[in-house]
């Protein structure tokens, strides 16, 4: 039985709209060894070369993770029953300083690693898996599941090596990834040169592009993810770009013709069972959407991740 202070805000006791904003209504709480999975925000920005914003991500997804229950819909699970999940408030980063924030990010997802905690990260622009995965994949590489318009395997944009479009050759380069289990879905839009996307295949990430996914449909892209992943630890990286901007407008580069947020929910509730050391759900940028519906989509996919890594979590101590 776990403790009942760690226990989310009951949703059908308070009104959701009452009370301060905290990710799913989870208690806050400083990282400790008693919390299993901690929410975390990282409202980092400055890895960015057109649209900032998404430093506000982490503050827009509290606010709209009011609407979210207690009970998965179609899996049953009840993942605040299975686990302790808390709140562990945001990374800390300096505004001014990109690479000093880096460091202080890499530092205190360290300590919730120390700790045995599985974080589900709130960004921020997509720099922030590198400095994440340096923490949690410092011992051994882990296989990635990545959702993205784009490769993110530049080796650097605009004279720079880490940002938001560097991530998967920065963790290649520092042995942070298998690549044989590293499988990116979504890729499209217009590039700024043939070597955008061809790092990947030379070092054998798998590549569903999003004319590929189409002609496969989801469900045998699904059957490829599970191929590679396989039942080795994995991270979970979703940059929000790689889903139709149609429903997630709020994000910094925007492409047309994404995975349908339908899908995305699909395809996290098929990982059920695997052992996901972390994830990050990035470039949320609530000021390019007033109607909020994207920070409404992001909340119900943390749900999801949520979910799959409270059973998982679950499964681990049974066994």
């Amino acid at each position: 039985m776990f403790p009942k202070d760690f226990q989310p805000i009951d949703p059908a006791v308070i009104p959701r709209f009452s009370d301060i904003a905290t990710f799913l209504r989870t208690r806050r709480y400083e990282p400790s060894e008693e919390v299993d999975v901690g929410l975390v925000g990282v409202p980092f920005d400055i890895g960015l070369n057109y649209r900032s914003g998404a430093r506000q991500g982490p503050a827009g997804v509290r606010e709209a993770s009011r609407l979210i229950r207690r009970v998965h819909p179609t899996s049953g699970i009840k993942p605040f029953d299975l686990c302790n999940v808390a709140d562990l408030g945001d990374a800390p980063v300096n505004p001014l300083n990109k690479d000093q924030s880096i460091q202080l990010i890499e530092e205190f997802f360290c300590d919730l690693r120390s700790k045995g905690i599985v974080p589900i990260a709130i960004g921020g622009d997509h720099t922030i898996p590198l400095p994440i995965l340096r923490a949690l994949a410092a011992d051994s590489p882990v296989g990635i599941l990545h959702f993205d318009a784009h490769a993110d395997t530049l080796d650097e944009l605009c004279g720079d090596r880490i940002n938001h479009a560097t991530f998967l050759r920065r963790g290649h380069e520092e042995g942070l990834v298998d690549p044989k289990r590293v499988i990116q879905i979504g890729m499209r839009g217009s590039r700024f040169d043939d070597n955008d996307i061809q790092f990947g295949y030379d070092v054998g990430y798998t590549i569903i592009t999003m004319d590929e996914y189409e002609e496969m449909g989801r469900a045998a892209v699904i059957e490829r993810i599970d191929e590679v992943l396989g039942q080795g630890p994995i991270y979970i990286s979703l940059d929000i770009d790689g889903l139709d901007p149609a429903y997630l407008p709020g994000t910094g580069v925007p492409e047309i013709g994404g995975i349908l947020p339908r899908d995305a929910q699909v395809i996290l509730r098929a990982l059920r069972g695997r052992h996901v050391v972390g994830a990050d759900i990035s470039e949320i940028s609530p000021c390019f959407d007033p109607t909020g519906i994207t920070c409404v989509t992001v909340a119900n996919l943390m749900f999801e991740m949520l979910c799959i890594i409270a059973d998982s979590i679950d499964e681990r101590r049974a066994s």
